[in-house]
């Protein structure tokens, strides 16, 4: 059985999740044949595996750090919460059904034979396993029910960090009261950690020697504020934090993405973040949508709920004046589905509409039947409807990215060529299919192709193009965005390295 070390939280936003990646490069690092594991998450942001299998993006990030590719036995329970009708229970990266909260909390037992069996079978592959709790592992209303946390380390037979967030306030109250609320169980809690510390962390040391006088366990790492590691966030807290990116000048890109209340996979535009000449925000204000150099609808797990709050607060008029002054507008998955003429939901996949008008700005219209897509895929441009996007591509730019989406569209259709892979037997998918995905019309487009923006040569072609329309000379590809990836996992390993005692978890560990 492999060795296992368990990180677990105060709360959400804690930092559980990067600081597994981190552990996840390190021990790999020290040889060590390491795999990341989160028995159930509760996120939007999902990765599609090699197999077609869909599992929370934390996850695929985390495995990243630990070179290894995603499996689903690496989060075997994924809850997408799609507002009042419940959550989309996904079991072992296959949708298995919708369930209200009090559904899931009896289907329990179900859930649990469903992590320990994803839970041995990455035991036996490998010598370290980083587990992520998930929320706060003393949530007393909850614990008998708990299948992440707690539950979790003694299954596994892990030792426990607990994680607090200093700048949150109130750390030590955090720590102490989470410890005491476990019980007897705070046992598997080895040592603390607080995270996001900005200052000298001499000025903690009373509170450092009286937690540990009180609990009995130590604080064996005190990790600083890192204000942009350069990597994906686990969910949406961030996106209320206003404009990102590194573009400050008279002559930047100004890209807005409609902040949706369901947003989903906003991951999608962390590259665009990272260009030197774009501003990238999130916002459903009229005249950041109005007066952007590019818009972006993004997906959504409730399209049409989505739909209607847009059409509701009056953003839709100003999506359409956008797309009249001639700015870039672009949809993904369920942005793609809104762009369209209408949305038809005959079996009520998503909402209790069976029909609803789209914004029109693309001569599709999109039927959510009972089947989810998911999987990898390949595309490249084939049509051009207009766009200018294929007059852009002279080197016929192969793309990479996932698909996950419920609906099937058809109309205008012809913008990319998509070719679907998978190597999973169980998939409905024949291996290598190939058909058309996406459509433009003038200055709008859009596609069902999740991590288009990770592609640095289509990135840098549309920003170019949308430069030349203010005047501005194009610019080469300043960045591989994988690579930059991977020295953010570097870097944010040799800071927990230096910051947390390794001597300590060696011991712990007995490596």
């Amino acid at each position: 059985m492999a060795k296992a070390l368990m990180i677990l939280g105060t709360g959400s936003g804690a930092g559980k999740s990067l600081i597994v990646a981190a552990f996840c490069r390190i021990f790999r690092d020290m040889g060590l044949n390491v795999a990341p594991f989160k028995a159930q998450n509760m996120a939007l942001n999902s990765f599609i595996t090699a197999g077609g299998g869909e599992i929370g993006r934390a996850q695929a990030l985390q495995a990243e750090a630990a070179g290894i590719e995603p499996t689903v036995d690496m989060n075997p329970v994924l809850l997408k919460a799609s507002g009042e009708m419940g959550s989309q229970v996904i079991l072992q990266g296959r949708v298995h059904s919708m369930m209200k909260a009090t559904e899931y909390y009896a289907f329990r037992k179900e859930a649990w034979e469903v992590v320990q069996n994803s839970y041995a079978r990455l035991s036996k592959t490998f010598d370290m396993i980083v587990l992520e709790g998930a929320g706060s592992p003393a949530e007393i209303n909850l614990m008998d029910v708990d299948i992440v946390n707690m539950s979790m380390a003694k299954h596994a037979k892990a030792p426990a960090l607990l994680i607090g967030d200093i700048d949150k306030g109130g750390v030590f109250a955090s720590l102490y009261g989470t410890a005491k609320l476990l019980g007897r169980d705070r046992r598997h809690i080895k040592g603390f950690v607080i995270n996001k510390f900005r200052g000298d962390p001499e000025i903690l040391r009373p509170g450092l020697d009286m937690i540990k006088d009180k609990t009995g366990i130590p604080v064996v790492g005190v990790l600083p504020y890192v204000h942009d590691l350069g990597l994906p966030e686990e969910d949406g807290l961030s996106l209320s934090h206003g404009a990102r990116g590194r573009g400050n000048g008279a002559n930047d890109i100004r890209i807005v993405i409609v902040r949706l209340k369901y947003i989903s996979n906003f991951t999608d535009f962390d590259p665009l973040g990272h260009e030197p000449d774009v501003e990238l925000v999130y916002s459903i204000n009229p005249s950041d949508i109005e007066n952007a150099d590019m818009v972006i609808i993004p997906g959504s797990k409730n399209t049409v709920k989505d739909l209607l709050l847009l059409r509701e607060l009056g953003i839709d008029k100003s999506i359409k004046k956008s797309f009249a002054k001639g700015n870039e507008i672009t949809g993904i998955c369920g942005g793609y589905q809104m762009l369209g003429r209408k949305i038809l939901d005959p079996y009520h996949s998503e909402s209790p509409h069976k029909e609803v008008e789209g914004l029109g700005l693309l001569n599709i219209e999109t039927v959510f039947g009972k089947e989810k897509t998911t999987c990898q895929a390949e595309a490249e441009i084939v049509g051009d409807q207009g766009s200018g996007i294929r007059g852009q591509d002279p080197d016929n730019i192969i793309l990479k990215g996932y698909e996950i989406h419920m609906g099937v569209s058809s109309g205008d259709i012809g913008l990319f060529k998509i070719r679907r892979l998978h190597d999973d037997s169980t998939s409905d998918l024949q291996p290598s299919t190939t058909l058309l995905d996406g459509s433009a019309n003038k200055n709008c487009w859009g596609t069902y192709l999740h991590g288009i923006f990770d592609n640095n040569a289509f990135r840098r072609l549309l920003l170019n193009r949308i430069r030349a329309k203010k005047g501005l000379p194009s610019m080469t590809p300043s960045f591989d965005y994988s690579e930059m990836k991977e020295r953010a996992l570097d870097n944010l390993a040799a800071i927990v390295r230096e910051h947390i005692d390794m001597e300590f978890i060696k011991r712990t560990l007995r490596l």
